[in-house]
């Protein structure tokens, strides 16, 4: 066995039943620790276009919540739909969606410690996130080192090459535009962003993940209305095929609940990141009064991501594929589904679908530049900032040009095994969860909190530094 066929062989079995079961048990768990956080999600939503210029922090809540959308909607929300209803039949649409309900609960969670265990550095500038989490809440610094770590390396494949070489790919594709032009104005254009840290991030986030999300619902809305005489059925059969062991009909796959559930619950857990403390990274830097109210507008990413994209897609796929001869029989290639099902929107269906990738791609490289800078500082200090820089936009160039499939499974088998110190610091610091809920509960949600955030001391130098 090849060392590539050997990591896909890890990295399908990591994304199998042990993520499954180890995240999605975690939902379940803080939805009940929680006393059912997700019922709080419009009170959210609300607070989440709401400016708290008198808190600290570096950027706004809905700065914040941009920024880490741009990063959780992506191909996942569209490419991965495809993927888990062609591998695992019409029924995975409901388990992913219900990754997305209870997800909310351990994004909730996971922003809660991070932004109440986070630090200033020397600058004045706010840092958290699961290492901090991991390092102050539960004394286990060598839990945040290798929470860091994983996030660092990591971004660079998932967060950077691999989405670079879809924005290159889809230009190449539908343009006819050289890979290597490509290569050169996406590599510019991420640099002229990130030189100026979260601020220049996160006003980018604010301007095109609304717009990119609005552009690709109304594509799902006009095939929806078009499927309008079949939508009713294809949500029965989502829910019919969840449970039944049966093969579905009509050009679905057979499988079974058990397969269902592992693509449905696989892709969903992928797509709204909830448990993989990256999220985190960028809300500890929020301006917010206490942590309970970002931890709020943070729950609502998981919403937007998989409550509502995610379902929207599966709802498109399903509908299209029962309605559509054309596409019926056709299995085991999620990007192929997918363009065939925007494809039946006249003239510009494909073009919707090709900007929705493409900008999708591109906020994805901008979101996760800042959680792997922020986990290099953590290891290195600021002296890092620069040469990571230099590193991202130089990843860009490359995975610009370059095949990506070995980059792409040690990527996603360490996104994965991101999950686990971070799950290990939400299980454990529960009950702080569950105090910090109760105390800013009901009229207490604008109290300020008076814990006065440390200031770092080894910011320079970081933890390995």
């Amino acid at each position: 066995m090849s060392f590539s066929d050997l990591i896909s062989t890890i990295d399908n079995f990591l994304w199998g039943w042990p993520l499954i079961i180890l995240l999605f048990g975690t939902h379940i768990y803080m939805t009940f620790r929680t006393g059912f956080i997700q019922k709080d999600i419009f009170k959210a939503i609300k607070m989440s276009v709401t400016r708290d210029p008198d808190a600290e922090g570096d950027v706004s809540q809905f700065g914040a919540l941009t920024t880490a959308l741009s990063s959780t909607i992506g191909t996942g929300n569209i490419i991965g739909v495809g993927t888990a209803i062609a591998m695992g039949g019409p029924g995975s649409v409901l388990w992913m969606w219900l990754t997305g309900i209870f997800g909310i609960a351990t994004k909730y969670a996971e922003t809660l410690i991070s932004v109440k265990y986070r630090v200033k550095s020397e600058d004045g500038t706010m840092i958290g996130g699961a290492m901090y989490a991991l390092d102050r809440g539960l004394k286990a610094r060598w839990a945040g080192i290798i929470f860091a770590i994983l996030a660092a390396v990591c971004a660079f494949g998932i967060g950077c090459m691999v989405q670079a070489n879809a924005v290159a790919a889809n230009f190449t594709t539908n343009f006819s535009v050289p890979s290597w032009i490509s290569a050169l104005v996406l590599s510019v254009l991420v640099g002229l962003v990130i030189i100026g840290g979260i601020q220049s991030i996160t006003r980018v986030s604010e301007k095109l993940v609304p717009f990119m999300a609005a552009f690709y619902v109304v594509g799902c809305v006009i095939i929806l209305v078009m499927n309008a005489d079949v939508l009713g059925e294809a949500v029965a059969t989502i829910v019919t095929s969840a449970f039944s062991a049966k093969a579905a009909t009509g050009g679905f796959v057979g499988s079974t609940i058990a397969t269902a559930c592992r693509y449905g619950f696989a892709r969903g857990l992928f797509s709204n990141e909830s448990g993989m403390g990256s999220a985190p990274l960028v809300a500890s830097a929020a301006q917010t009064r206490n942590p309970k109210r970002q931890a709020l507008v943070s729950m609502t990413g998981t919403f937007w991501d998989t409550v509502v994209i995610c379902l929207m897609t599966g709802l498109v796929l399903v509908s299209s594929i029962i309605k559509h001869d054309a596409i019926n029989g056709l299995s085991g290639n999620g990007s192929e589904l997918t363009s065939q099902c925007f494809s039946m929107i006249p003239h510009i269906g494909l073009p919707i679908l090709v900007v929705g990738l493409i900008t999708f791609a591109f906020s994805t490289i901008l979101g996760w530049y800042y959680y792997g800078e922020r986990c290099a500082v953590y290891l290195f200090g600021e002296k890092v900032i620069m040469v990571y820089k230099v590193l991202w936009v130089a990843g860009v160039f490359i995975g610009s040009l370059v095949e990506l499939n070995l980059v792409w499974n040690i990527a996603d088998l360490l996104n994965g095994l991101m999950a686990v110190p971070n799950i290990f610091a939400v299980l454990l610091l529960s009950k702080v969860i569950v105090d910090e809920t109760r105390k800013y509960d009901g009229s207490h949600i604008n109290d300020k909190d008076e814990t006065e955030i440390p200031v770092l001391k080894n910011s320079k130098k970081g933890i390995l530094g």
